[in-house]
């Protein structure tokens, strides 16, 4: 089963790229454990014969294995002619893009039925909208598209463009005005069961900027991140490993024989409200592990 916790660090791979095959059957790069081929915004519009003719390819050379893969096509119409492609059934889904009200049934029409589990990318001028995000996510609840929805990504640099901003190079997104907009996209889905991940880091140069967005990522709830180099992702997936103190606190509101309100580690921990973070924090010791240090 598919879970969108085993997504990690999710590496963006223009689908034009030589070496593809090696990077999706493991042998290079083998602790990335999610992938996207893309052939949207990381190609020109003029390089979409070759990069459709490079995954046929990549489709033929696949193997089986545990990695999560995926492909962003550029439109519906590109989609469309992905799953034409011989072989298809071998990868894990699709990244839509610029998803909003006008545009996710044309993708959704076409997967239907399938074994794909899809990620949605919110960076559209709507996501800066809450009234257009919440009906997006009734419309998705009403036609029980969570069957084939994996998570939902959050597209922080085309929300930076379309502010008319880039990142700066000594802040978080969280320093920036798109901040506000990752809360209320977590509180508009989150709560109705829908997992969101967090937007990249552009820069390659700061990793000590990059483990405090992480952290505030994971402090926000969302899952996984998007790395635009294999550098990435050890100090990513690091960040999601779990401390001694949450571990063991985890441990204690979900044994059987827990009181319903109990103190530990100075802090109270009450059963009917904890347990759901406390499952999520095992959940994420099971795939990531801990880090030996306390809070």
């Amino acid at each position: 089963m598919t879970d969108a916790l085993n997504l990690g660090a999710t590496l963006y791979i223009p689908a034009i790229k030589e070496n593809m095959l090696s990077i999706a059957n493991g042998i290079k790069y083998p602790q990335l454990r999610s992938m996207v081929f893309c052939t949207e915004d990381s190609i020109h519009p003029h390089q979409l014969n070759l990069a459709l003719a490079q995954l046929s390819d990549l489709l033929a050379g696949l193997e089986e294995n545990n990695k999560l893969r995926f492909i962003r096509p550029r439109n519906p119409q590109v989609l469309e002619k992905l799953l034409a492609l011989p072989n298809i059934d071998k990868i894990t889904g699709f990244v839509f893009p610029k998803i909003e009200l006008s545009n996710f049934q044309a993708y959704f029409s076409l997967v239907e039925g399938t074994h794909f589990k899809n990620m949605l990318t919110l960076e559209s001028k709507e996501a800066f909208e809450q009234t257009k995000m919440c009906l997006l996510r009734d419309k998705l609840l009403d036609f029980n598209y969570q069957q084939t929805l994996l998570v939902l990504r959050i597209g922080g640099n085309d929300l930076l463009q379309h502010l008319g901003l880039r990142r700066p190079m000594d802040k978080t997104l969280y320093e920036t005005p798109l901040g506000a907009v990752i809360y209320q996209l977590i509180t508009t889905f989150k709560p109705y069961g829908f997992e969101l991940t967090a937007p990249v880091f552009e820069y390659l140069n700061k990793p000590e900027l990059l483990i405090k967005e992480t952290q505030h990522d994971i402090l926000c709830g969302l899952i996984g991140k998007t790395a635009i180099h294999p550098n990435q992702i050890k100090t990513i997936e690091t960040c999601f490993q779990i401390n001694q103190d949450d571990l063991m606190t985890a441990q204690a509101i979900l044994d059987t024989q827990a009181a319903a309100v109990f103190k530990m580690n100075d802090r109270m921990c009450e059963i009917a409200t904890h347990k759901v973070w406390a499952n999520n924090i095992m959940k994420r010791y099971q795939v990531y592990g801990n880090s030996l240090m306390t809070n």
